[in-house]
């Protein structure tokens, strides 16, 4: 026997535009991939109202935890256009990892955030999947996380994704960038594509392109192909040069701001970076932005990363050890500058 007064209630939910029911059936199809996740460090199972995660460290002198949370931006739309949602899994942890790896943290656990305007289980469902994979390639536990059907504020069959990161770093390992001196050398990894940045900028440039459309261009790949390509990890990258026991005394996230202002965020006063705009070969569909776009190469250095991923910053004597440690991990490394004195990033082999 059913209870009349329960069943309108949930009905006049729905004609609110929220349905319950379609919430319990994502957590039904994400859940063996988020289980996956779990370490031994994880109590419990998924479904309480807070994710439990017990902090040992006996093994580091003074642990410090680092936390960082961002989203993925309008990189959302270029996912519900081309129909491929679970790389947006994989961009957030991916570029929240990155981020506390600046500072030399290992991450331990990952929290998610999925809303849209009308829940569909599916969607969520490849999103947090995507999620769980990238944290169970890197031994993250995706401890939790919340799906939200909010209709009014999202448009229709839009959504959005945040992540939340937390990991540990031993103090005296601490990464901040006070060690680097003129002389350093600055060692580039490649990104995958646009990352999790500039694709409002991308939009602008290709949004009335033919993105299933194989362009000479692009050397023979579609928008489709390119655009929703995932933020890589640099963490096995770091985990390379730690094990070749290579002194690294800064790091730098290649996101917002490109090269032109991410570095300087782990410059000490009196430290600039010269970078060699002839050292890399900027990949075709950034320049297919900026000439669509009409954007000065200066500005679209500010909004995209122009294929640069990542920078380690290293001592001269440890550039090649560096540089071959990175490669035997499988990485194409490459010196993209080194440190001198002054401020900022100035760039040589001409205008970026």
């Amino acid at each position: 026997m059913t209870d009349s007064k329960t069943d309108a209630a949930a009905s006049a939910y729905e004609r609110a535009g929220v349905n319950i029911d379609a919430g319990h059936r994502a957590v039904e199809l994400m859940k063996g991939a988020v289980a996956r996740t779990h370490t031994p460090a994880v109590l419990g199972g998924i479904g309480g109202f807070g994710g439990l995660f017990r902090a040992a460290f006996g093994h580091m002198a003074d642990p410090v935890l680092v936390a960082s949370t961002d989203g993925v931006g309008t990189k959302t739309k270029v996912a519900v256009r081309v129909g491929k949602h679970g790389g947006l899994g994989a961009d957030i942890v991916n570029h929240c990892v990155n981020d506390i790896l600046v500072q030399g943290a290992r991450p331990l656990f990952f929290l998610d955030y999925v809303a849209m305007g009308k829940l569909r289980p599916e969607v969520v469902a490849e999103v947090v999947t995507g999620a769980a994979r990238a944290c169970e390639a890197l031994g993250v536990a995706l401890l939790g996380g919340e799906t939200a059907e909010m209709p009014g504020v999202y448009v229709e069959g839009e959504l959005d994704i945040v992540g939340t990161i937390v990991g540990v770093v031993d103090r005296p390992a601490l990464i901040d960038g006070t060690r680097i001196t003129p002389g350093d050398a600055v060692i580039a990894l490649p990104s995958a594509g646009l990352h999790t940045n500039g694709f409002s900028l991308a939009r602008l440039a290709l949004d009335d392109l033919d993105w299933t459309e194989a362009r000479a261009d692009l050397n023979g790949q579609t928008l489709a192909d390119v655009l929703p390509v995932p933020h890589r990890s640099y963490l096995p990258a770091y985990d390379a040069l730690q094990a070749a026991g290579v002194d690294v005394r800064g790091m730098a996230h290649i996101t917002g701001g490109g090269l032109v202002d991410n570095p300087p965020r782990v410059f000490p006063a009196g430290v600039g970076m010269q970078v060699d705009t002839t050292s890399w070969t900027v990949p075709p569909v950034f320049e297919l932005i900026v000439q669509r776009a009409h954007v000065e190469r200066s500005e679209a250095f500010r909004a995209l990363n122009m294929g640069v991923g990542f920078l380690f910053i290293v001592p001269a004597e440890h550039r090649a050890s560096a540089l071959d440690a990175l490669a035997a991990a499988g990485e194409r490394p490459w010196v993209i500058g080194e440190m001198i004195a002054g401020q900022g990033v100035t760039f040589s082999g001409g205008q970026p």
